[in-house]
C-alpha cells in the first residue's frame, strides 16, 4: 500500500449514521426494553469481603405476594473448570459461574448472593431484604502486597500457582507466576554506566462508564430465548450464558443493544445467565438494571499493581538492560491482566537485555475486567516513570533519549515476533516538532509550580473473527450487515470503507449491527480490533459485490466479466458505449440470478502495533495539593485514520481517562473491605471543566496488512497519561511520584514531607 494513495471518502469526517438517534434521544440502550408482562430482577448482594455462607432461606422472599421467582447459585447446572476466551482476555467458566452467584463463600463487598423477580422495580427491591443469609465472617484480603504474604488467608484452597517447575506445596493467593525474557540481563546491568531502580504502585480503578448494566430477557422452554443487553460482545454473551445454564446455542438469541460506555468492563456476563435463570422460573419477561453502586461494587474494575522497575543504560543514553516484576491484583477469582503487563512493559524500547516478571494475585475485591488496554497502562507506567528519572540523571532531553532507543521495524520484541514498519519514532518526531513541545512551560502564579514531562506507549491490538454481509436492494442502495457493536463510532468507519471499495455515495449505504441469528459469529468489540479487522471483512464483502455487479452487467451484455469495468458505481464495457449504474443493475437482478450481496468471514491476523507519545504541562498548588493539567498533547500512529475525528476522539478520550487515573481515580475501602467510594461523587472522574482541550497529533504510518493501511487506535492513548501526568508532578514538586493517583491529600504531604 503506498502513503500517496488517494482516498474519495476515507479520511473525511462524515456524519455518523447514528448520530441524529442519538442525539435526539431515539436509539434504544440496554435498559430502553420493556415487553409485555415484564417483570424486574433485583440481585441481593453481600455486606461482607469474605465469609463463608452458612444457610440461604429465600421462603419469606417467595411468600411475598409480588414476587414470582427466587434463584440461587444451587439453580445452576453443575459447572466444571473451563478455560474461555473474554475480549482479550481469558476466564475460567467455573469462576464465572461462582460470581454471578456465590455458592459456598462471598469473597467481596456486593458479591451476588442471590437473586428475586417481581411484578414491579419496587417490589423487587423492597423483597431483597427477606432473602436471610447466615453468614461466617472472615478476615479479608484488600491488597496484593497482604496477599502475597506468607501468612495472609487464603481465598481458594484449591489455588495453587501456576508457573513453577515444581507445584508447590500448599495453596496461595498468587495464581500465576509468567517470566519472559531475551538477551542476558545480568551482562546488560554490568555493560550500564547509570543505573535506576524504584518501586511503584497503582490503584484500582473503574471504566467509568456512563451507563450501567442492564438486560431484558425472555426465555422460551419450547422455542428460541431472547436476550438483549449493554454488550461489547453479544455473541460472547450467548456463548456464556448457553454454557452456563446448558443450553444450545441455537436456542438463545441475544441482541447488542446501543451502549453507552464499556472501555472493556462490558466483555463479560454479570446479569444475564441470572435474569434468564428467573424468567424460566417465573414464566416471565424478566428486567434487570444495575444502580450505580452496584457497578461500582460488583463489576469488574481493572487491577491494582506493584511494579519494581530497573533500568540500565551508557553514559550516552544507550540503555542496556531493562528489567521488571509485576503484580496485580485479579480480585476474587483469577485472571488479572498481568500477561499484556508483562509484555508491554518495555515495548517502546530496542534493547538487547529484558526480563520481567509477572504475578497474577486474589484478593478480595470485585473481579477484574478489560480495561482499555488491560494491564499495559500500570507496567508502561512504571517503565516510563523510571526512563525519563534516567534522562534526568544523564542529563537528557527525555524525547532524545526515547529517540536514540526507540523500537522501530526489526526490533526483537519481548512477546515473540520482531516488529514490522511502526510509528513510535515518527510520533516522537512529531512531539518534538510541535507548538507545545518547542514552547516554554511559562511562570506559574505565587504559590504554584508547574511541570513537564512525555511518556510513551504501546498496544498490540487485535485481529480476530469477523463477519459482514452486504445486502444490495433494488433501487441501488446498500445494507452493510455487521456482527460488531458499535462502541466509539465503527458504524461510521465500516460506512466509509464500503463506498470507498463500492465507489459508492457514503448515503447509499447503510450499516447496521445484527443479532446473533442474522450475521454469522464475530469476536467482541474490544481490543482495538473493529476498525481493522470487520473493516477488513467489509471490504472483502464490498469487493465481492463488485464483482458481482460486474458479472451481471455482463450477463445483460452477453458479455463476460473480463470484458467489463467499474468505476464510480458504473459498469463499462470496455468495448462499445454500453453502461449501466448500480441502480439499473440492481433493478435487472431478478434477470440474471437473484439478489447481489457479498459476504465475507474472516479471521483477520496482522493487527499493526500501535504507539503513542504524550507531552503534559501541570501546575501544583503548593498550598493544597491539587493539580491542573494546563496544557496537553497526544500523538499517535493510527496508520490511516479512515474518520479522523473519531480518532481524534479516541485519543482525547484515553487521554482523559489516563488523566483522571493519575490525579484521582481510585477504589477506597474501608478494613473490612466495604467500598467507601462507590459513586460518580466520591470516585472522582475528569470533568470538562476540569481539563484543556486535548490537542491531538495524529501520524499515520500505514500497516501493510490491511488494504487501507488501519492499525487500531482505542486503547494506546490511555497509556502514556499516566506517567507523563506522574512524573510531570514529581518535576514540578521536586520529590518521587511513586504512587498514584496524585490527589491533592497526597501530592501535599509530598510537599510538606520535602520540605
Amino acid at each position: 500500500m503506498s502513503e500517496a494513495r488517494e482516498f474519495k471518502h476515507i479520511g473525511q469526517r462524515t456524519i455518523r449514521p447514528d448520530g441524529y438517534d442519538k442525539v435526539t434521544g431515539r436509539a434504544n440502550f440496554g435498559a430502553d426494553l420493556s415487553l409485555p408482562g415484564m417483570i424486574w430482577g433485583k440481585i441481593h448482594r453481600s455486606p461482607h469481603a469474605h465469609a463463608k455462607i452458612l444457610s440461604i432461606d429465600t421462603s419469606k422472599a417467595e411468600a411475598h405476594p409480588d414476587v414470582l421467582a427466587v434463584v440461587t447459585a444451587s439453580d445452576f447446572p453443575a459447572i466444571q473448570s473451563e478455560t474461555i476466551a473474554v475480549g482479550e482476555g481469558s476466564e475460567d467458566l467455573f469462576d464465572l459461574t461462582r460470581n454471578l452467584l456465590a455458592a459456598d463463600k462471598v469473597l467481596y463487598h456486593g458479591h451476588a448472593v442471590a437473586a428475586l423477580a417481581a411484578r414491579s422495580e419496587r417490589a423487587a427491591a423492597e423483597a431483597l431484604s427477606l432473602i436471610e443469609v447466615q453468614y461466617e465472617v472472615l478476615p479479608p484480603v484488600l491488597d496484593l502486597r497482604a496477599a502475597m504474604a506468607d501468612d495472609a488467608p487464603v481465598l481458594h484452597q484449591d489455588m495453587f500457582t501456576e508457573g513453577y517447575d515444581k507445584k508447590p506445596e500448599k495453596p496461595s493467593n498468587v495464581a500465576t507466576r509468567l517470566e519472559a525474557k531475551i538477551g542476558d540481563i545480568e551482562a546488560g546491568f554490568a555493560a550500564a554506566d547509570v543505573i535506576v531502580e524504584r518501586e511503584f504502585y497503582t490503584p484500582t480503578a473503574h471504566q467509568g462508564y456512563i451507563e450501567p448494566h442492564a438486560c431484558t430477557v425472555r426465555y422460551d422452554e419450547n422455542g428460541q430465548s431472547m436476550i438483549w443487553c449493554s454488550t461489547q460482545g453479544h455473541f460472547d454473551v450467548r456463548a456464556r450464558t448457553a454454557k452456563i445454564l446448558d443450553m444450545d446455542q441455537t436456542s438463545l438469541k441475544v441482541i447488542a443493544s446501543e451502549i453507552g460506555g464499556g472501555f472493556g468492563g462490558k466483555t463479560t456476563v454479570y446479569l444475564e445467565p441470572v435474569a434468564l435463570l428467573l424468567s424460566k422460573k417465573s414464566g416471565c419477561p424478566v428486567k434487570m438494571v444495575m444502580q450505580r453502586t452496584e457497578v461500582f461494587i460488583a463489576t469488574g474494575p481493572t487491577s491494582a499493581a506493584k511494579l519494581w522497575v530497573k533500568v540500565g543504560a551508557k553514559k550516552d543514553g544507550k540503555i542496556t538492560a531493562m528489567q521488571g516484576r509485576l503484580a496485580y491484583e485479579a480480585g476474587a477469582f483469577k485472571g488479572s491482566p498481568m500477561m499484556p503487563g508483562v509484555m508491554t512493559m518495555f515495548a517502546p524500547y530496542d534493547v538487547a537485555n529484558v526480563c520481567v516478571e509477572g504475578f497474577d494475585v486474589v484478593v478480595n475485591k470485585p473481579k477484574v475486567a478489560a480495561y482499555r488496554a488491560p494491564g499495559a497502562p500500570q507496567a508502561e507506567f512504571a517503565a516510563e516513570m523510571l526512563v525519563s528519572e534516567l534522562a534526568d540523571q544523564l542529563a537528557m532531553d527525555p524525547l532524545e533519549l526515547r529517540l536514540k532507543n526507540a523500537a522501530r521495524e526489526g526490533t526483537q520484541t519481548l512477546y515473540g515476533p520482531k516488529l514490522k514498519s511502526v510509528g513510535l519514532v515518527a510520533c516522537l518526531e512529531a512531539v518534538k516538532n510541535s507548538p507545545h513541545y518547542q514552547a516554554p512551560l511559562g511562570t506559574p502564579q505565587s504559590g504554584k509550580v508547574r511541570g513537564r514531562a512525555l511518556a510513551s506507549g504501546f498496544w498490540f491490538n487485535m485481529g480476530g473473527q469477523s463477519s459482514v454481509v452486504i445486502n444490495m436492494n433494488p433501487d441501488g442502495t446498500g445494507t452493510i450487515v455487521e456482527g460488531s457493536p458499535d462502541i466509539g463510532g465503527s458504524r461510521a468507519s465500516m460506512q466509509m470503507m464500503a463506498a470507498e471499495a463500492m465507489e459508492l455515495p457514503i448515503s447509499r449505504l447503510k450499516p447496521i449491527i445484527a443479532d446473533t441469528d442474522n450475521v454469522p459469529f464475530s469476536a467482541t468489540t474490544g481490543g482495538s480490533r473493529t476498525t481493522y479487522a470487520t473493516g477488513m471483512a467489509v471490504v472483502e464483502a464490498a469487493q465481492k459485490v463488485v464483482q458481482q455487479l460486474k458479472e451481471r452487467a455482463a450477463a445483460l451484455w452477453n458479455l463476460t466479466p473480463e470484458q467489463v469495468e467499474y468505476a464510480d458505481g458504473v459498469v463499462h464495457a470496455k468495448q462499445g458505449d454500453d453502461q449501466l449504474s448500480v441502480r439499473e443493475i440492481c433493478q435487472a437482478a431478478e434477470k440474471t440470478g437473484g439478489q447481489i450481496s457479498g459476504q465475507a468471514n474472516i479471521n483477520a491476523r496482522g493487527a499493526g502495533p500501535g504507539f503513542a507519545v504524550h507531552v503534559c504541562d501541570l501546575e501544583v498548588d503548593t498550598d493544597t495539593g491539587k493539580v491542573d493539567v494546563i496544557r496537553y498533547t497526544a500523538s499517535q500512529d493510527a496508520g490511516k485514520a479512515i474518520h479522523p475525528g473519531y480518532v481524534e476522539g479516541q485519543l482525547q478520550g484515553g487521554a482523559v481517562q489516563g488523566i483522571g487515573w493519575a490525579l484521582n481515580e481510585e477504589y477506597i475501602f474501608d478494613d473490612q473491605g466495604v467500598m467507601e467510594n462507590s459513586g460518580f461523587l466520591d470516585y472522582r472522574i475528569p470533568l470538562a471543566s476540569d481539563l484543556p482541550m486535548i490537542d491531538t497529533l495524529v501520524v499515520e504510518v500505514p500497516n501493510t496488512f490491511h488494504p487501507y493501511g488501519v492499525r487500531g487506535v482505542g486503547e494506546t492513548s490511555i497509556i502514556p497519561p499516566l506517567a507523563a501526568v506522574g512524573y510531570a508532578v514529581s518535576k514540578a514538586i521536586g520529590a518521587p511520584i511513586t504512587t498514584l493517583p496524585c490527589s491533592p491529600p497526597r501530592v501535599l504531604k509530598l510537599i510538606q514531607d520535602k520540605a
